[in-house]
């Protein structure tokens, strides 16, 4: 007999709900293997804004989530839009430039609110709107961005919290600093257990079915170096540092099929003042994604985005990446006294550098032609609008005419002082390649069939992301096929045990 019935490789979001999906599905047994020690627990989930993209048909339903959040935001029930599931359908592919797999996003899409609802009462995770993240306040009313409405209580800190709290009870075994590095098979190839390096040594654990769910390959410079290419190999990691791309070699190496862009990469606006890796002290406070409300400048003194395409949810995983390819990997993003007070709360980690006139702003940037900058400023300005119109809740129309780039909305003119400008850089978050999987989470091998024993979730799930990504999507992928995974996990091992 196996020494469990299931094995999980990895403690973020995606692993734990496979743990604590096998568990209640009926494996007695289950195993979670964290590489990190117990003070690093917790994977990229940890650093996580906890922002959930759900459908919903009626903001009614997300009462269950969020109970209460009328009496602390007035008319919320009311101001919250629906979102159903083929307004989630529309956003993945327009922003995926349809390459999202079909079979894999209606999974998603129509598992999303239910799992979600799991994660809340089976994982034991609190939720909140999500004011901070997608609300932004007009008067005494909060306007959301579709679909981006509830997040984890205190963010991934909270979601970390609630899962391995819930873990804990349920009477999962975690061990901490066991970094899976292979895969045991048996006679008939199906995956059998696996090889473990911990405190003690290089040690090998069976087990009846296998999960990973142990993150991509965003912390590994030189896997960056070739899947990504420059400048990505010197990019500052959001996360954790030990996502490295174990869960991928290593299956990899016994014929798993690799699947979806693995040239892509989930990227983020960050200030560039953070370290190389995430802080674990400020999380995800990093962030700078409010540049819709702004112009943003490279060191060439030249604005090289349209700042206003979408609101940030839909533009920020891409236009990262169009920081980190400017010289020196570095924006400057600009506001005047019309929007700064819109600016995210996360902002504030950071000290601003603030001018009276754009001039005095500009000479304290490091910018190597600041006359270009300053005729780029004033370029901008002259094709800029009025606020009247001016709407932040909405793509509001107001365009600049005749710039390239132009900015197609929200195109205010910087012209009440004090100016403050916020560095950026780009800071990658997680990759997009991963290995095939089937609807029931079961990894897929280079002959198109299923890897007996094999499963995988989260960041490691390939297809689902390309080019760019709807912000909250990847937590939700992430308990969905985790959960799926869980499941499917616990159910082959009661076969085996069972003959059936």
């Amino acid at each position: 007999m196996a020494d469990y019935d299931v094995i999980v490789a990895g403690a973020g979001n995606a692993a734990l709900s496979a743990a604590n999906s096998a568990r209640e599905a009926g494996a007695d047994r289950v195993l979670v293997l964290e590489k990190a020690d117990r003070r690093e627990r917790g994977g990229n989930t940890f650093f996580s804004g906890g922002l959930f993209r759900i459908a919903f048909d009626d903001p009614r339903q997300l009462e269950a989530l969020v109970p209460g959040a009328e009496d602390k935001i007035p008319r919320f029930f009311e101001d919250v839009p629906p979102y159903t599931a083929d307004d989630f359908l529309s956003d993945l592919n327009r922003v995926t430039r349809g390459k999202a797999d079909a079979e894999l996003a209606s999974i998603l899409i129509g598992n999303s609110f239910d799992t979600i609802r799991w994660v809340h009462d089976h994982g034991g995770v609190a939720m909140e709107p999500a004011t901070a993240l997608s609300g932004i306040r007009v008067g005494n009313r909060v306007k959301w961005q579709k679909g981006a409405i509830v997040r984890a209580l205190h963010e991934g800190i909270g979601l970390s919290a609630g899962w391995f709290s819930t873990t804990q009870a349920n009477g999962i075994e975690i061990r901490y600093s066991s970094g899976v590095t292979g895969l045991l098979r048996d006679r008939r190839g199906a995956v059998a257990g696996v090889e473990v390096r911990g405190p003690d040594g290089p040690e090998e654990i069976s087990a009846d079915a296998v999960v990973l769910g142990c993150g991509g390959f965003e912390a590994n410079a030189q896997w960056r170096a070739q899947y990504l290419a420059a400048p990505w190999d010197h990019a500052k990691v959001r996360g954790t540092a030990h996502n490295q791309g174990d869960g991928l070699r290593m299956a990899l190496a016994i014929g798993a099929l690799p699947w979806g862009q693995w040239s892509g990469r989930h990227s983020t606006p960050i200030s560039n003042e953070w370290p190389d890796f995430a802080d674990r002290a400020r999380t995800d406070k990093s962030n700078r994604l409010s540049y819709p409300y702004g112009v943003m400048l490279n060191r060439a003194g030249e604005r090289f985005c349209d700042e206003g395409e979408d609101v940030g949810m839909y533009t920020y995983a891409k236009y990262g990446a169009e920081i980190l390819r400017q010289p020196g990997s570095l924006a400057w993003q600009i506001f005047d006294q019309k929007t700064v007070h819109l600016l995210e709360p996360r902002y504030s980690t950071s000290e601003p550098i603030s001018g009276d006139t754009l001039e005095e702003l500009v000479a304290q940037l490091v910018i190597d032609d600041r006359d270009r900058a300053l005729r780029t400023l004033h370029a901008y300005n002259e094709a800029a609008c009025d606020a009247d119109g001016f709407d932040p809740t909405r793509k509001d129309g107001l365009s600049t005419r005749g710039l390239d780039p132009d900015k197609t909305n929200w195109a205010l003119r910087l012209d009440e002082p004090p100016f403050v400008a916020y560095s950026a850089t780009g800071g990658i978050t997680f990759t997009f390649g991963g290995l095939r999987i089937d609807g029931d989470a079961r990894v897929i091998g280079t002959d198109w069939r299923a890897i007996d024993g094999l499963y995988c979730c989260g960041e490691m799930v390939g297809g689902l992301f390309h080019y760019n990504y709807p912000g909250g999507t990847g937590l939700v992928s992430g308990a969905v096929f985790g959960r799926i995974a869980g499941a499917s996990a616990a159910r082959r091992s009661a076969s085996l045990r069972t003959g059936a």
